[in-house]
């Protein structure tokens, strides 16, 4: 019974009241359409002030570096616009390619893995035995949950969900989805 106790005792963040508000006001910054350093900083020193053990804070750390990449990417597209990555995916074709990252599609049964290319024209998930384009004039939002990012097209009866590696994926990925798509963009005031 005690090989398998660890299950059953929760998260962190559910048994430390301090941590339940410490991620509601990390989901609150990384819902903010601007965030500045100062914010992740005091939400850095929030987590350190909680006197937690490491082991218990890893995601937490990671929800940081999500904020951090964020910042950081927005920071720079305000100086520099989207970022240009080169790329060899033939699928992109003469496209700008801003973001490329290894995801997989939970909702699909066979859970593909692949790489999600978001390019000057469309969503792209190569991989599995069927990929998926989404267009960006059909998309009506784009957000990130935890490590998701969600694209909901025009129709509304489309959702497309893909799993990234990290916070930081899903994170930059949501904040380029909703600057590519005009849609998205015109819901979302200061994006």
């Amino acid at each position: 019974m005690r090989l398998f106790g660890w299950l059953k005792r929760g998260t962190a963040a559910d048994r430390h009241p301090g941590l339940r508000a410490w991620r509601q006001a990390w989901d609150a910054a990384a819902q903010a359409p601007a965030l500045d350093t100062a914010e992740v900083v005091a939400l850095r020193a929030g987590l350190e002030r909680l006197g937690l053990p490491e082991d218990d804070l890893e995601i937490e750390r990671e929800m940081l570096d999500g904020l951090d990449r964020k910042t950081a990417l927005a920071s720079s597209i305000v100086e520099s616009g989207l970022p240009a990555i080169p790329t060899g995916h033939r699928i992109v074709g003469a496209e700008i390619c801003h973001f490329s990252a290894p995801v997989s599609v939970p909702d699909d049964p066979a859970q593909p893995t692949g790489r999600l290319l978001l390019t000057s024209g469309r969503a792209i998930f190569q991989g599995g035995p069927r990929g998926t384009t989404i267009a960006w004039h059909t998309v009506n939002d784009a957000a990130h949950v935890d490590r998701d990012l969600v694209i909901v097209t025009v129709s509304r009866d489309s959702l497309h969900r893909f799993r990234c590696n990290t916070f930081a994926d899903a994170m930059c990925a949501a904040h380029l989805a909703r600057l590519l798509s005009p849609k998205s963009r015109r819901a979302q005031p200061g994006v």
